[in-house]
């Protein structure tokens, strides 16, 4: 099957409100058509848009850019637009760079998880065109983990950060157009916001189910397989342990110098975590944590992502590395980040890293039944802003 795309649905019926107007457009590397001809070359080549603008969000207007690194304001070489960075100094449009557009289009392809950048650039990009008056036009894309699971505690917002904005869980199970409105409405941003929708896309689908083709959205989420797992292992950024950047499987390998390859994998598939399987692994990253460093740790094989929740698995993951390596674990981050823990900012409170470090193993399901209840209401209210059955 395959779906057509809210880029798609938006060129073939460009609205008034577009026609002829300066527009901006908010994109990266992700978004392409089903002939991988990028959204940049077809708004550009199309005769109703004025395209007068970029901006790239992480990782640039291209993707070149690696995890955290700044990119500066260029000019595009294809279509000789100013190019500006959403990420680094400036997350967030300033009135210079939107003056004189009149319009503003989001197309970024996202990953369904909460601390994945690119959601806080859309609702800063919202926030900016608010101030400023200026419409927004989301083009739509499909949820590619699934637009039914949702995972993870919602965020408090003290823990309010550029890796989580608003109160949503982990996993969200939303596309980025549905994501908009609900940032719209629920959260008060208040922008004059349009979404160009999906047409056969419904909200079981994986990515792989679409029809489209995939574009790792990321340098480290170079395939699905990493993009299923990152929910759970991104967790581990906010530990001593190397999440596998640096790897041919980052988010799938998760080690140490420290750490016992075999028992570890042993220990974990002791646990018969419904859907997924470990493999000691060795593995030496090329950049990151513990660069050119031998590791060992596990690879994550997820055998039925049906059952497989990833959350649950990285924080068992986490837990039975406390247990095994309680001398050599550490979590990181708290003198970078305004006192705050790097896990704390990724799971969304303090109660991971707490509830771990006072109960291990054991802690990981009263944890997650803790925070059913925030997930039930959060349910209730994204209800109002589906766009898909």
């Amino acid at each position: 099957m395959t779906i057509t795309l809210g880029l798609e649905t938006f060129l073939a019926h460009p609205t008034g409100r577009i026609a002829g107007k300066r527009a901006g457009l908010v994109t990266n590397n992700t978004a392409i058509d089903h002939n991988l001809v990028s959204t940049v070359q077809r708004i550009h080549a199309h005769p109703a848009v004025n395209l007068v603008a970029l901006f790239g969000p992480e990782h640039g207007l291209r993707g070149e850019a690696q995890d955290a690194e700044h990119v500066a304001v260029y000019t595009d070489a294809l279509t000789g637009l100013p190019v500006y960075s959403l990420y680094g100094s400036i997350d967030k449009p300033t009135r210079e760079m939107l003056e004189g557009l009149d319009v503003l289009l989001f197309d970024i392809q996202d990953a369904g998880v909460r601390f994945y950048t690119y959601i806080s650039t859309l609702a800063h990009v919202m926030q900016a065109a608010a101030e400023q008056g200026i419409p927004v036009v989301v083009l739509d894309r499909p949820a590619p983990i699934n637009g039914v699971m949702l995972e993870g505690p919602v965020l408090d917002p003290d823990y309010s950060s550029f890796v989580g904005l608003y109160p949503i869980p982990i996993r969200y199970g939303m596309t980025i157009g549905e994501l908009a409105q609900l940032f719209n409405g629920a959260f008060g941003i208040g922008c004059d916001l349009s979404v160009a929708p999906l047409a056969g896309w419904s909200r079981a689908m994986w990515y792989d189910q679409t029809g489209l083709p995939f574009v790792p959205t990321s340098p480290n989420l170079p395939t699905l397989d990493a993009m299923t797992v990152y929910p759970g292992t991104c967790l581990f950024e906010g530990t001593n342990l190397s999440e596998g950047r640096g790897t041919t499987r980052p988010f799938e390998y998760i080690g140490a110098p420290w750490v016992r390859a075999e028992p570890l994998a042993a220990a974990l598939n002791d646990r018969a975590l419904p859907g997924a399987r470990f493999r000691a692994v060795y593995f030496q990253p090329a950049f990151s944590k513990h660069q050119d460093q031998l590791c060992a740790g596990v690879h994550l094989y997820v055998t039925d992502r049906a059952v497989f929740r990833p959350v649950r698995t990285a924080l068992y993951m986490i837990a039975v590395i406390k247990t095994m390596h309680p001398g050599d674990f550490t979590w990181q981050g708290a003198d970078v980040h305004d006192g705050r823990y790097s896990i704390d900012r990724l799971s969304g409170n303090d109660a991971a890293r707490a509830h771990l470090d006072a109960g291990g193993a054991d802690a990981v399901d009263a944890l997650i039944a803790r925070w059913a209840e925030d997930r039930q209401a959060f349910e209730a209210l994204r209800a109002g802003y589906l766009l898909y059955e």
